[in-house]
Parts: structure tokens; sequence; C-alpha cells
């Protein structure tokens, strides 16, 4: 499997321009998402103050939109950073189990917990308890290959998705098991005005904390004896850099459910645009995410009748590219 370095035969591209067209790609995906849906909304009457599409906008489009961007951009950042800690370019939320764990635990907070915190706390806990278990497994190859934690996170993954089995199996199916299925779906639909406010801002503060550790998410990248000699604590910093992007994951999917993908191409996304592996590819790779989550969500809503998951969307793109990174990366070995 290819490192995370950069090919230093392909040309460097500015990061500063490339960013600048993702984030206007971005606003301009972000119109389009505050004027779809089922209910019209006119530019005319919003400006008139018209009660019911204000109260549409503020409350469904507005915070829609939002949970599409940050959330999106949520997760391309922790995509950038679990393959650029784990030095492996397979290594996402989902692949590694990271996903699967946040909604396994969102489903056991549904069913033995009540209320929105206590429910993005089970989803942290789930989130955190993959991660803690796929380091746990990868561990135990004394070799130290970096496509080991793969392997782990797909056992992960599958013992995640056995719990929820488990828990569907004991869900109440007139009330519960609907809200578990959301879970497993992933999709924006729900999304209020009234349930977001505590999850974007955790989302920010920790999207915050890992850019000001950008420099050191960079270190982790280089081979462990070298992070040593230049006076990094492997350990500690591995584990805050973890936590806190872990904790970015758990907050969206406690709100959106399973987002397929969007960690694993955002930042490969990123990669390609600029042959580089630095800030500038992190924070392009954030707007990637947050454009492929945003215009999935209008695809979710727009090309049917009925809303569709968004992940059908984001994996219709995710499943062709994985198959492409893992022959590509035989190719190169």
């Amino acid at each position: 499997m290819n490192s995370m370095k950069p090919s230093m035969a392909l040309p460097t591209v500015n990061s500063k321009h490339l960013c600048a067209a993702g984030a206007a790609l971005l606003a301009a995906l972000a119109v389009v998402s505050l004027l779809t849906g089922k209910y019209p909304l006119t530019l005319e009457g919003l400006l008139a103050g018209d009660e019911m599409q204000l109260r549409v906008f503020w409350n469904l489009r507005a915070s829609r939109t939002a949970v599409g961007i940050v959330g999106g951009f949520a997760l391309g950042i922790a995509g950038f950073v679990y393959q650029t800690v784990f030095r492996n370019p397979l290594a996402s939320p989902d692949v590694i189990g990271v996903s699967s764990g946040a909604s396994a635990g969102a489903a056991a907070g549904i069913l033995f917990l009540s209320g929105a915190a206590q429910v993005t706390l089970a989803s942290f806990a789930g989130a955190l308890a993959a991660v803690g278990l796929a380091l746990a497994l990868s561990a135990l190859d004394k070799a130290g290959r970096h496509s080991t934690i793969v392997l782990a996170g797909i056992a992960v993954h599958s013992l995640a998705q056995t719990v929820l089995m488990c828990l569907k199996l004991t869900a109440d199916p007139e009330r519960e098991l609907a809200s578990i299925e959301y879970w497993i779906m992933g999709s924006l639909n729900a999304i209020s005005g009234y349930s977001i406010k505590g999850n974007l801002i955790l989302c920010l503060l920790c999207i915050a904390v890992l850019f000001l550790m950008h420099r050191q998410i960079l270190l982790l990248s280089a081979e462990e004896g070298e992070a040593r000699m230049l006076g990094v604590s492997v350990g500690r910093l591995r584990l805050a850099v973890l936590l806190a992007a872990t904790l970015t994951v758990a907050s969206i999917v406690s709100l959106s459910g399973l987002i397929s993908f969007v960690g694993l191409l955002a930042p490969h996304g990123a990669r390609m645009l600029t042959h580089r592996n630095d800030a500038g590819t992190m924070l392009l790779g954030g707007l990637l995410g947050g454009i492929i989550l945003t215009a999935a969500d209008i695809l979710a809503r727009s090309v049917s009748s009925v809303e569709l998951p968004v992940s059908i969307f984001t994996s219709l793109l995710g499943a062709p590219f994985l198959i492409y990174l893992i022959v590509r990366g035989r190719k190169e070995t």
C-alpha cells in the first residue's frame, strides 16, 4: 500500500487557489440547497417576510444546509487525519469502523437513554470504542504494517453491524426501530434548527483543535522513530488527535446517521489536486467533503418524489473509488 507522502515527480498546485474555488463552489451549492425542497421558496416571498416561507427557511432549510456543509467538512478533515496518522490511504471514518461504531452507540442510546445529548454521548462512546478496538487489534501485528489498521477496521465494522442487528431485534418496531433505521441509512431529512446547535458547536470546536494541531498531525505521518527524535510524544499526541477526530465524526453521525465514503473521497481528492500533504490540502479536503455531502443531499431530495438516503449517492461515488485505490495500491507494491 502506498504511503501518505505525495509523489515528488508530480508538480504541486497552489492550494490557495483550489481552496478559493472550492469555497465558491460550496457557497453556490449552499444557495441551491436552501431553495431545494418540497415546499417552494422564493426570494420575493422571503424578502416580503412571508411567515411560512421564513419558518421553513430558518428551521428546516438553513439548518439542513448547515449540517451538510459542516458535516461534510468535518468528515473530510477527519478522513485526512486518519489517513495521515495511520499512514494508510484507505483509513477513513467508515473504513476503520468509526462511523459504524458511532451508529451502534447512537442506536444503544435510542434504546436505553433519553434526550439528544445522551444519544450524542452514546454515539461518541461507540466511536471511541471502535477506534480503541481497531488500534488494539492492529497492535497485535508485530511487523507494524500500515495495512493492518484497515483489516482491523473491517473487523470492527462487522462487529458494530452485529451489535446493530442485535439492538434492532430488541427495539420497539413502531418507535425505536424506525429511529435506528434512520441512523443506518444516513439522511439529513430529520434535521431541524432545534436539534443541531450543540452538535455543530462541538463539531466546530473539534475542527478548530485539529487545525491548531495540523503541524503535529503531519509529524505523525513520519516514521515513529523520526518523530521521537524531533521530541514528539507520539503515543499521547496520537491519542489526542484521534480523540478530536473521533469526536468530530461522532457529533455529525449522531445527527445524520451513517454517511459513507465522504471521509475517504474528500482527502484523496484534495491530494490528487494538490499533490501535497499539508495544511492547505487538509483545508481543501474539508471543502471537498462539504461539496460532496451538500451535493448528495440536494440529489437525495430532488431526483425522486420520495426522499432518498444520502448514502446512496455518496456510495455511488465512493465504492468505485475505493476499488480504484485498492487496484492502484496492488500495482505499486
